[in-house]
């Protein structure tokens, strides 16, 4: 143990930021070593003049930089030089609430896992700020490829596309089978990045009636035979609002219809990662007609855009290598350099089954604050899809709420058919922690009470 203390404190930042930048500055200048433990925070308060709980807050933000680890009885100690400056706290709050984010790694070993994929990228760099293939190269589709068979899927490599994001994908997909005017079908509260991406495209999106278990089989073939429709999407798995899971028996109706009427699929499984034992994707059911879109945004990180796309046929596969170099020009090398490292070491992996423990942390702090709201909910979403009490206008509580660190974005985002309801997306996933978002879910259910709005 070193007999360390900081400089004056006098950046004008917090003192516990100040004190996590004299960490890093130390490090970088030579006088904190790789291995060097630090004074017990207690000590180290007492040096100060400061209280005990500024120091340990100060450790823990020095250890989310990546620059010590802390361990029980042991201590804190320095993790060595630092390569680059300390995090930009700008892009820290940069964050969008209103997105539906998964919940962000705070192991240490997990993140300085994530950190050494960089590694990798970082002495591969100047090979891959080249132009390259629109759809990945043969060892990135073979990671896509691994990580899809979790879900059951063994394409061929043919068949496999590393794409730039849902988004993106589906605007390719959309740009491939439609044209202005077209009809495509989807859920009645259905995902509202499709919403805006169909709208872009000037196509005619009509829902479907729903039950618990997702679209009726009887509602999606009444539609096919009216309307013609394009395609058909589905979020089926922990569905974006409601959370809601397809059952494997309405899966294999569906499909049945699709196969019946030879209607192609667009199939946004981008929760089907996370719970250890989701239904198998419609794709197995009806191969020729899906587009299976596996995108990283939920069970890896969005920051990424990346998805692992699989078409019909090697046809289709490569009419999408076009779309995506007409709209998109490629996926970033970059980005699937350091997901393919990661799915091919295990960190892919740990930051899924992270993420599926989190989220299933955060629904029971809802469950046990909420306990006098409705809402629907599901061990490993993000979010929960809140009916609000009566008397209780949508607005009003997102106006309520819109200093509070949640996002809440009100059922008219989600709604294609029908009028939207008194409904709220609520969001429990992204950068907070489990107290602050105990915290904010207090203030919500305040915020619901009918007579706050009184007076």
């Amino acid at each position: 143990m070193i007999d360390w203390t900081p400089d004056p404190l006098d950046s004008g930042k917090p003192r516990y930021q100040a004190i996590a930048d004299a960490i890093a500055g130390d490090i970088r200048s030579g006088k904190l070593a790789d291995g060097m433990r630090l004074p017990p925070q207690r000590r180290l308060a007492a040096a100060l003049g400061i209280d005990f709980t500024t120091v340990s807050r100060a450790y823990a933000e020095a250890q989310a930089r990546g620059h010590v680890e802390s361990h029980v009885g042991r201590g804190t100690f320095v993790k060595g030089r630092v390569v680059t400056d300390r995090p930009d706290p700008s892009r820290r709050n940069e964050a969008d609430l209103s997105m539906n984010m998964p919940p962000e790694p705070q192991d240490p070993e997990l993140r300085r896992r994530m950190q050494e994929g960089l590694g990798y990228v970082s002495a591969n760099l100047i090979d891959l700020l080249r132009y390259q293939s629109a759809t990945g190269s043969e060892r990135d589709r073979v990671a896509a490829s691994s990580w899809l068979s979790m879900r059951g899927m063994v394409p061929a490599l043919e068949r496999v596309a590393v794409t730039p994001g849902a988004h993106a994908t589906m605007a390719a997909i959309l740009a491939l089978i439609t044209r202005p005017g077209d009809t495509v079908l989807c859920e009645a509260i259905t995902y509202p990045g499709f919403r805006n991406v169909a709208g872009r495209f000037r196509l005619n999106l009509i829902g479907l009636e729903m039950d618990e278990s997702g679209i009726l089989p009887e509602a999606l073939d009444a539609a096919i035979r009216e309307h013609g429709p394009k395609a058909l999407y589905l979020n089926p798995t922990l569905q974006n609002p409601t959370t809601l899971t397809i059952p494997e028996a309405r899966r294999l109706e569906i499909a049945a219809v699709l196969r019946r009427h030879e209607l192609m699929l667009i199939e946004d499984d981008a929760y089907g990662f996370i719970p250890a034992k989701a239904p198998a994707p419609i794709a197995l059911s009806a191969p020729d007609l899906t587009w299976h879109i596996g995108g990283l945004a939920k069970c890896i990180g969005a920051g990424l855009r990346l998805a692992f796309t699989i078409a019909p046929t090697p046809r289709c596969a490569y009419h999408l290598v076009q779309s995506i170099r007409a709209l998109s020009v490629m996926p970033s090398p970059l980005s699937m350099a350091l997901v393919t490292q990661w799915i091919e070491d295990g960190t892919a992996d740990g930051i899924r089954r992270f993420i599926r423990a989190e989220s299933a942390a955060r629904q029971a702090i809802a469950a046990e604050v909420l306990t006098h709201v409705r809402y629907r909910a599901a061990e490993n979403a993000f979010n929960l899809w809140l009916d609000l009490p009566e008397g209780v206008g949508r607005a009003d509580v997102v106006a309520r709420m819109a200093r509070r660190q949640i996002g809440l974005m009100p059922s008219d985002a989600f709604t294609v058919l029908g009028s939207p309801g008194e409904q709220l997306r609520v969001c429990l996933g992204g950068p907070t922690t489990r107290e602050a978002l105990r915290e904010n879910l207090h203030f919500l259910a305040n915020a619901l009470a009918p007579h706050s709005f009184m007076g």
